[in-house]
């Protein structure tokens, strides 16, 4: 029997989960998936009771997550309209996180929101996206806004190819995310990760001039193959200096999703995110996809 993954939306009731529960159905949509509705309801405890709290709490908090989930629902129902996708939801009493990576082992993508419930207010990213991005095992799309009103559906899928073996699999992703909806995808390759002109203080236009036939090379071979399994998306190269990240960031104001790769050619192996990924998610305009190297 073939199993079809499904799609896993946390919501918290947040605006930006609503966002999330809203690209999330759309996404099952697109990939006829089904779509799993889930939020915790998770309370230290001693001995079965809520620890400082009457032991009605906990019956307080079991009927305001069944009503977030009433709300996902709706919410799903409305983003899927007329086409047909299956709506499952799951109410867990374990922290979001650790809920979140367990499902992840059998999910097609984890969506949740930029930021939820409970975060502090100068926080740009929360702390259950963040860790997500760094830790789950199946692609995590961190949602920040869809566009308001501005038809989003004919922007471009946007990916970040730096050349090494960990953007390989976000290429895939991408290319097939651009079919599915459509769409052109843009490439978009740095030369270098630093600022070239702070580091080097003698670097000269001219040199920049010189190595874009090189640049442009890579970026050629990083993505051969792919237009000939996805001969209906349309790619726009794009090659940059330096500062990825800020680049990318900006061709997020005119996208409907930029999908990247965990960790980037100069990362340590001790850092699980690149430098890259971590200042788009922050910074994004769009839906950020998070693919680790391990597709």
């Amino acid at each position: 029997m073939k199993i079809n993954p499904p799609v896993v939306v946390g919501y918290d009731g947040s605006s930006q989960s609503r966002d999330a529960v809203w690209w999330g159905a759309h996404e099952s949509a697109l990939r006829a998936a089904p779509i799993l509705l889930l939020t915790t309801m998770f309370t230290p405890t001693t001995y079965g009771v809520p620890i400082g709290m009457p032991a009605f709490y906990f019956d307080e908090q079991e009927a305001a997550a069944k009503k977030r989930l009433a709300e996902a629902t709706e919410l799903a129902k409305q983003a899927i309209g007329e086409r047909t996708v299956q709506i499952d939801v799951e109410l867990a009493s374990d922290p979001p996180i650790p809920v979140l990576r367990e499902i992840s082992k059998t999910a097609r993508v984890i969506v949740v929101g930029s930021r939820g419930h409970g975060e502090y207010t100068g926080g740009l990213l929360g702390s259950v996206s963040s860790s997500l991005a760094v830790h789950s095992l199946c692609p995590v799309a961190v949602v920040r806004g869809l566009g308001g009103d501005e038809d989003v559906s004919v922007r471009p899928v946007v990916v970040g190819v730096d050349g090494s073996v960990h953007s390989e699999p976000a290429i895939a992703t991408a290319f097939e995310e651009a079919s599915l909806r459509g769409v052109e995808l843009v490439a978009v390759h740095a030369w270098s990760d630093v600022v070239l002109d702070v580091v080097f203080s003698k670097f000269r236009e001219v040199d920049w001039r010189a190595r874009q036939d090189t640049e442009r090379a890579l970026l050629a071979e990083s993505l051969a193959g792919f237009g000939d399994r996805y001969p209906d998306v349309p790619v726009n190269t794009v090659v940059v200096k330096d500062k990825p990240g800020q680049n990318l960031v900006h061709h997020t104001e005119r996208a409907q999703l930029v999908v990247l790769g965990r960790r980037g050619r100069g990362g340590f192996s001790g850092m699980l995110l690149g430098s890259t990924c971590r200042e788009v998610l922050h910074d994004a305009h769009c839906p950020v996809l998070v693919v680790n190297s391990h597709r």
